[in-house]
């Protein structure tokens, strides 16, 4: 096989359910650092990532049997949205006030398209799943914040 030069395909993590032997935490003080950080104001991604890189946690599942989002449900921290369904409402709700602006730009229009369309997809998984209302509907210039 030829060396791999670019790209991520085929890279995945290894599977491992028990946490790795140089990490030096413990569940407790994993959950407590989520918890934490995620009173300073960080989201769910963003702690994973000073988790790893300021402290040496590669992933909390293994060491806390949680994830970071079920750590933050527990301690009633969650945000009302998942993470990356908010950020989808930020994008378009920016998009839209970029073609009221520029209505001609048709690679936005598209842009946009295909984010509501992702939004749809994901809000019928998320409606599924319990983390959203049945009745919530997506709605394109009821979003305001940006």
């Amino acid at each position: 096989m030829p060396k791999k030069e670019k790209g991520t395909s085929q890279s995945i993590r290894p599977v491992s359910k028990r946490p790795p032997a140089w990490c030096r935490y413990k569940p407790e003080e994993v959950e407590a650092m989520v918890i934490k950080l995620a009173k300073e104001g960080y989201p769910a991604s963003i702690i994973g990532t000073i988790l790893r890189d300021r402290h040496g946690v590669p992933l909390t599942k293994p060491i806390t049997g949680k994830k970071i989002a079920q750590i933050l449900k527990d301690a009633d921290l969650a945000p009302p949205l998942p993470e990356d369904f908010e950020t989808l409402l930020k994008k378009a709700a920016r998009l839209h006030l970029h073609l009221e602006k520029n209505n001609k730009d048709l690679h936005n229009k598209r842009a946009l398209q295909i984010i509501e369309a992702r939004i749809r997809k994901l809000s019928k998984y998320y409606k599924r799943r319990g983390m959203l209302p049945l009745d919530w509907k997506y709605e394109a210039k009821a979003i305001t914040f940006v």
